[in-house]
């Protein structure tokens, strides 16, 4: 796995560590709940929506390894158990 296949992962995931980071400092400051509630589901959509583009990133992966006559690195098994895990 590396940067280039991994599509917008990586900008999700660091965009949801800013996220998170704004969340914390909302209950240390002791922010209304309603709207640190509302940026911690933001932060959890993003984290998902990463993980779902890992999930994709990677089935194009095996199946274009697939399509060269090569072994994929993991099953269709393997990766729908990965997919299932993050619902």
């Amino acid at each position: 796995m590396n940067e280039a296949n991994v599509g917008g992962a990586v900008t999700r995931l660091r965009r949801a560590q800013g996220q998170l980071a704004g969340v914390i400092a909302m209950i240390e400051s002791g922010e209304d709940c309603a709207k640190v509630l509302t940026q911690l589901a933001a932060v959890s959509k993003a984290l998902d929506r990463a993980g779902f583009t890992l999930v994709a990133s990677g089935l194009r992966y095996c199946q274009a390894a697939q399509e060269r006559g090569e072994e994929p690195p993991m099953s269709a098994a393997e990766m729908e158990k990965l997919f299932l895990a993050l619902a």
